[in-house]
């Protein structure tokens, strides 16, 4: 999601279309793909998922720039007019670590373009992304473009979608205190950003990574890496800096409690955290994981044992119809986006897409912490 969002902060300032695609798993014109033994969509609509700019929603009034279309309409139209532009051709005259700097790399095709006639323009695919993996997982990248990029209608008029909204209406209970009058968002005009998300008093959200992602910590700690750059804002509490020196069992036993917390650790960080000025008044406790039923009822009868709370659910306890399903983890970015304390995984893209949204509406950077 960051790429996509990327991406259109950068069509935004060119004064350019966007061009979405799909949230694409398999691009070999298959309907279907597999996943742990289970049949999942080769790709699924962004508008599925999230609204706004980004999906070719109307830009707010005031805003000089086109609005998105999509890859079929892109394809239609410049059909024998598409120059293509190698990423390198842009970027390898970028100097370490400006290649790294996403205000610089913005800047770079910002002056290529300029330079560019045809309406239809694109990055070729086998040259990578504009924005690649090593940007978003440099902690410096994203701190000089953020006040702009947060400003941007991009981000405060981002949304998710009418599927998402649905789902978190229909599981209300699970965040909302029955005695606070919450507007239905299936209900609500969309205005901003910030405005259809605020707040919601007494919510503590945590994300609990499980499964495969013991493996990725453990090359994590391997590969020497750092909170991605959306969650190493300069106003968080919670910092990482890797070891730089000594075995890979003590830099990887020194990576585990930031990246694969046990249910001892978790228990007491939870505890820690509610004894914060930002932890005050926390009634509702859901557990944003993929973690299996029986390790996840485990850790609830450790919470509930530690300490009282009206409610402890999790993404397991969620009611989906069979479209939800499928955008089940963009329910629960909605509803981390919306606690008054959010405790995320540094590591972890999904947890710095609910930091990315936190800090441009303003929340307060010490409700926004890591294990």
């Amino acid at each position: 999601m960051q790429e996509v969002l990327m991406n259109t902060y950068l069509a935004y300032r060119a004064k350019r279309s966007f061009v979405f695609a799909n949230y694409t798993w398999n691009d070999n014109g298959s309907l279907y793909s597999e996943y742990n033994g289970k049949k999942i969509p080769s790709q699924i609509p962004y508008s599925v998922m999230i609204r706004g700019p980004s999906v070719g929603d109307p830009m707010p009034a005031g805003v000089d720039a086109p609005r998105a279309v999509s890859r079929t309409y892109y394809e239609k139209v410049c059909a024998g007019q598409k120059v293509v532009i190698p990423r390198g051709e842009v970027l390898d005259s970028l100097p370490s670590p400006q290649n790294l700097n996403a205000q610089a790399i913005t800047d770079a095709w910002l002056d290529k373009l300029a330079t560019i006639d045809s309406p239809c323009v694109e990055s070729k695919k086998e040259t990578d992304q504009l924005y690649n993996y090593l940007v978003f997982g440099d902690p410096r990248a994203m701190l000089e473009i953020w006040p702009s990029f947060a400003a941007s209608p991009v981000i405060t008029h981002f949304g998710w979608s009418p599927l998402v909204e649905l789902a978190f209406d229909n599981n209300r209970e699970l965040f909302v205190t029955p005695t606070r009058l919450e507007p239905y968002l299936s209900n609500s005009p969309f205005t901003t950003n910030a405005d259809r998300y605020p707040m919601i008093p007494g919510l503590m959200v945590v994300h609990l990574r499980r499964g495969d992602y013991k493996e990725h910590c453990v090359n994590l700690a391997n590969w020497g890496s750092t909170y991605l750059a959306f969650n190493s804002f300069p106003e968080m509490l919670d910092k990482f800096v890797p070891p730089s020196s000594g075995t890979p069992d003590e830099k990887q036993e020194f990576v585990r409690p930031h990246c694969y917390p046990t249910i001892p650790e978790i228990v007491a960080r939870i505890s820690a955290l509610r004894k914060t000025r930002a932890g005050a008044g926390l009634k509702k406790l859901y557990i944003m994981s993929n973690g299996d039923r029986a390790w996840l009822q485990e850790l609830k009868t450790a919470l509930n044992r530690d300490a009282r709370w009206d409610m402890i659910s999790s993404s397991r306890d969620m009611v989906l119809n069979h479209e939800q399903k499928y955008v089940a983890q963009a329910v629960d970015m909605l509803v981390g986006q919306r606690a008054q304390l959010f405790v995320g995984n540094g590591f972890s893209t999904l947890s710095s897409n609910i930091v990315t949204m936190r800090m441009a509406n303003h929340l307060p950077s010490d409700s926004t912490r890591f294990w």
